[in-house]
C-alpha cells in the first residue's frame, strides 16, 4: 500500500521533528522478525524513552536531512527500524542490546551520536554509557575524593596521639 504525498510529507516532518531533538540513533535491520516481537520491542521502548519507528529508506534519508544524523545515509539500505534515543544517549543501544540477546534476528546495522556515525560493533560501548544521574554521581564523587581524603589524613593525626597514649599507658601498666 502506497504513501500519499501528504501522508509521506507528515512521516518526514514527524522523524525530521524526533531526530532534531533526539541524542542518539540506532539503525537495525528487522528482517524475520515477527509481529509479536517487534510489539514487544515497541514496548520495551515506549517504556524506556525509545522513538522506534519503520521508515522506507527514502523518507529517512529525507527526514534526517540537515540534523546531525544526516551521515547515516550510507548505513539506510533494506527493512530498517530507527531508533532514537530521546533521553538519554545510551536507552537505544541499552534496549537493542538487551532485546538481540533474546532475538537474534534483530541485527544492528549503524549507530549514530553527535553527528559520527559507527559501527554496529560499538553498540556495547554506547550502552554502557552512563545515564546523566550516574555521570553527575562519578562526577561529584571524583570533586568528593580529595576532600575525604583530606578529611581523613586530619582525622588520622588525633587518633594517632591516642594510639600512643594508650599504648603508653599499657606499657606503664605493665611495669
Amino acid at each position: 500500500m502506497s504513501l500519499s504525498l501528504a501522508e509521506k510529507q507528515a512521516v518526514v516532518a514527524e522523524v525530521a521533528a524526533v531526530a532534531a531533538q533526539a541524542q542518539a540513533l540506532i539503525a537495525s535491520e528487522y528482517r524475520g522478525l515477527s509481529v509479536g516481537q517487534l510489539t514487544e520491542l515497541r514496548y520495551k521502548a515506549r517504556q524506556n524513552g525509545v522513538y522506534l519507528r519503520v521508515v522506507k529508506n527514502t523518507l529517512a534519508k529525507r527526514a534526517l536531512q540537515g540534523t546531525e544524523f544526516e551521515c547515516i545515509h550510507p548505513a539506510l539500505v533494506g527493512p530498517l527500524i530507527l531508533a532514537f534515543s530521546t533521553g538519554e544517549p545510551g536507552a537505544a543501544a541499552k534496549l537493542l542490546k538487551d532485546f538481540t540477546k533474546s532475538n537474534e534476528r534483530l541485527v544492528v546495522k549503524a549507530l549514530a551520536i553527535s553527528g559520527r556515525m559507527f559501527p554496529a560493533s560499538d553498540l556495547e560501548r554506547m550502552a554502557s554509557m552512563p545515564s546523566r544521574e550516574e555521570a553527575i554521581s562519578l562526577l561529584m564523587a571524583c570533586m568528593q575524593a580529595p576532600l575525604n581524603k583530606l578529611a581523613r589524613t586530619l582525622n588520622e593525626i588525633p587518633s594517632k596521639l591516642v594510639r600512643t597514649l594508650e599504648a603508653v599507658r599499657l606499657q606503664k601498666a605493665a611495669d
